[in-house]
C-alpha cells in the first residue's frame, strides 16, 4: 500500500506561488480552428505540417450536419493553377497562415475532384485518402459537405 507523507497539522508553507509564466510561442498558433475564424482566412497561405507553403485558401467545406469547418479548398500549382481540397482537422491558425496537419505531398496525391459539384462518392474517396472516417448522411443525397 502506498503512503502519503504529508505535513504535520497546522503547518503553513509560506513559499509565495510561483507567476504563471505566458509562452510567447503557445498563443495563436495552438489554437484549433473554428467557425469565427474561417471567414477571416479567404486568401490566406496554407502551409502543410512541414512548413512548406501549399496555396491560398479559397472556399470552405462544412459538415452539414455538424456545422463544423471539415475541408477548404486550396488554390495550388504555378501553372494550370487547380482547386484541391484539404482537411481542416487538426489546423492550427499562425500569425500569418493556417497549418495542416497533413503534408504537401499527400495534398499533390488527392483525388482531383470537380468542387462545384461533388457527389456523395466523391466526398468518400476525399475522406479515405486522407485517412478520415466517412459515414454518409441518411439523405437523398447522402452527402455531408456544403461549400460556404
Amino acid at each position: 500500500m502506498d503512503t502519503l507523507e504529508s505535513e504535520p497539522v497546522g503547518a503553513v508553507d509560506e513559499t509565495p506561488a510561483p507567476e504563471p509564466v505566458a509562452d510567447p510561442a503557445s498563443t495563436e498558433t495552438e489554437a484549433p480552428i473554428g467557425h469565427r475564424n474561417i471567414a477571416e482566412w479567404h486568401g490566406s497561405q496554407l502551409i502543410d505540417r512541414n512548413g512548406e507553403r501549399i496555396g491560398k485558401l479559397e472556399h470552405v467545406y462544412f459538415d452539414v450536419e455538424t456545422e463544423e469547418p471539415q475541408f477548404a479548398t486550396v488554390k495550388e500549382g504555378l501553372f494550370g493553377r487547380h482547386l484541391t481540397l484539404v482537411p481542416l482537422a487538426g489546423a492550427t491558425i499562425g500569425p500569418d497562415s493556417l497549418q495542416l496537419s497533413i503534408s504537401k505531398e499527400q495534398i499533390r496525391i488527392a483525388p482531383n475532384l470537380e468542387v462545384d459539384d461533388l457527389s456523395q462518392a466523391d466526398e468518400s474517396r476525399l475522406y479515405h485518402h486522407y485517412e478520415l472516417n466517412y459515414t454518409p448522411l441518411d439523405t437523398e443525397s447522402g452527402r455531408r459537405l456544403a461549400r460556404r
